[in-house]
Formats: C-alpha cells, structure tokens, sequence
C-alpha cells in the first residue's frame, strides 16, 4: 500500500511493502523496489509490520538515505516496531532515519504501488 502524505512544502510516498522482516534475503527486494523511487522524490518508508531487522537491512536503510541524498531527496523511516526502534537507536539511525512529523492526508491517492512481497 502506498499513500501519499503531506510535509509542509514537501511532497512524499509514503511506503509500506508489506515486509515483516528486513533480513538478508529481502535487502535486495527492498533496494531494487525503492531506489528508483528515492531517486526520483520523497520517501518514507512504514515499517510498523517489520518485526525483525539485521545488518543487512540496516544496510539497505542507508543505502537507500545515501541514494536519496544523492538525488537531492530525502528517505526516513516512520512507525517501527519497538524491536526495530531499539536496534536504530543502538546503531545511532533513530536520529537520522526516523520521521516524527508526518501528517497523513485523508483525500490522497496512491503516487506508486509496492507488489506484495
């Protein structure tokens, strides 16, 4: 599901792939689903169902932040489960990937679609 939200100024997809684990296997999914994207606009990405993260998915995380940065973009993350909150805090990611202030617009179609995994 994706939905677009609304930052002030700033128009953003809202992502969510339906992922409940971000571990090795599923970086790759992940990096070849959203890097277009980031290239091209906002991204932020709803890992509220993700239960697990590891290395490998941490990895992808900055990758996908370097790849938007590059492109003059911003890429965050919104809505982790406590488990994955803690390891982006234990990595120092918390203050970098995690989005605070999001206000999702009610009225709003999807930009893209994520296939289900």
């Amino acid at each position: 599901m994706t939905t677009n939200i609304s930052i002030p100024y700033d128009a953003v997809t809202f992502a969510d792939c339906g992922l409940t684990e971000l571990v090795r296997g599923d970086e790759e999914y992940l990096l070849g689903l959203l890097s277009p994207l980031v290239r091209r606009q906002n991204v932020l990405l709803d890992l509220g169902r993700v239960e697990r993260i590891d290395a490998a998915g941490i990895a992808v995380l900055i990758s996908l932040y370097g790849n938007a940065c590059e492109a003059g973009h911003s890429f965050s993350v919104t809505n982790p489960s406590p488990h994955v909150a803690e390891i982006l805090r234990l990595v120092g990611l918390d203050q970098i990937l995690l989005s605070h202030n999001v206000v999702r617009e009610s009225h709003s179609g999807p930009l893209s679609e994520c296939p289900a995994a």
